[in-house]
């Protein structure tokens, strides 16, 4: 049982326990019906585009279906991040270059696209409110007193006793957040993995996801505590670097800016000693950045950071 474990996490470093619980369509409708406020009533007529074949987030999203020419993107976050509008750009653009794989841009006739709405499903332990829209011209440096281009996403606060009607609406998203809730508590109390196994067991009792739970425990386990390692490890990396730049004598606030233009232009392909050059930091700092975006993998029960070779030798 062990190893099957060790191999599902390693198999599924991409997936979190909130897109194998919406990876089945009827899930996935209901969620979609909850969020538009629709009745449709076939699973089989959403088709599910998820980006699944890249790594950094920049290009991979969690969840992504058409239904009726609406197009919605899913995020599920346990922490804020502002820069959800730019994220989801980048996962919209993508979608639309595959939708119209096979039109002419370039012709006089209007190709019409599916109207996107983007959302994030928040249930992080940060006070936030149930509803909150994040606009892509928020992280715009010059006022130029017009906006040529805009992109809102709306960020739903999916903790236990917000958002009553999306829950009442959405019967597996109302049992996930009961799930996520148990775990919380229990890691009061107890180590982490005690905390999700104790919650899984309560929840199979309590007939809370029951079915996905008894069918995908080892699997649930398993990307329970990846999600919970990776953000631990992502964390404890870039505290190191906002230590240092305190040190130097940059405020928090200067440092975070660093943080997310090195990240960006990581992003960007661009090389960690031609960034080290940019920004006049260690290139182990640059590194250390980089290491935090990357997955994390099961390895003889340790999640660690996959490791992947860096040639420093190019200038």
């Amino acid at each position: 049982m062990k190893e099957e474990t060790e191999n599902l996490a390693v198999r599924n470093y991409k997936d979190t326990v909130f897109r194998m619980l919406f990876r089945e369509k009827d899930k996935l409708l209901s969620l979609f019906n909850a969020i538009n406020d629709t009745h449709y009533e076939n699973p089989n007529d959403l088709e599910v585009n998820t980006l699944e074949n890249a790594v950094y987030m920049s290009v991979k999203n969690d969840l992504s279906c058409v239904l009726d020419m609406r197009m919605n993107l899913y995020e599920h976050q346990s922490t804020v991040n502002p820069n959800m509008p730019l994220r989801d750009l980048f996962y919209v653009a993508r979608l639309y270059e595959k939708i119209t794989t096979e039109e002419d841009i370039y012709s006089s006739k209007q190709i019409m696209i599916p109207t996107p709405r983007f959302v994030v499903l928040y249930n992080g332990e940060k006070n936030q409110p149930e509803r909150k829209i994040l606009r892509l011209s928020d992280s715009y440096v010059k006022d130029i007193g017009e906006i040529n281009l805009e992109l809102k996403v709306l960020q739903l606060n999916i903790n236990i006793g917000y958002n009553k009607e999306l829950s009442d609406n959405c019967k597996t998203l109302y049992e996930y957040m009961q799930y996520t809730d148990r775990v919380r508590m229990y890691r009061k109390t107890m180590d982490f993995t005690q905390a999700v196994e104790q919650a899984v067991s309560d929840c199979i009792k309590e007939g809370i996801l029951e079915e996905f739970l008894c069918k995908n425990r080892a699997e649930v386990v398993s990307m329970s505590i990846f999600e919970y390692n990776k953000e631990l490890h992502e964390k404890s990396l870039i505290d190191e670097g906002m230590e240092r730049g305190m040190e130097s004598g940059l405020s928090q606030g200067e440092e975070n800016e660093r943080v997310k233009i090195i990240k960006n232009m990581l992003k960007n392909d661009q090389s960690p000693e031609f960034i080290s050059s940019m920004v006049s930091q260690p290139l182990e700092y640059i590194y250390q950045i980089q290491e935090s975006m990357r997955p994390v993998v099961c390895e003889e029960n340790k999640y660690v950071v996959e490791e992947k070779n860096i040639d420093k030798t190019d200038s």
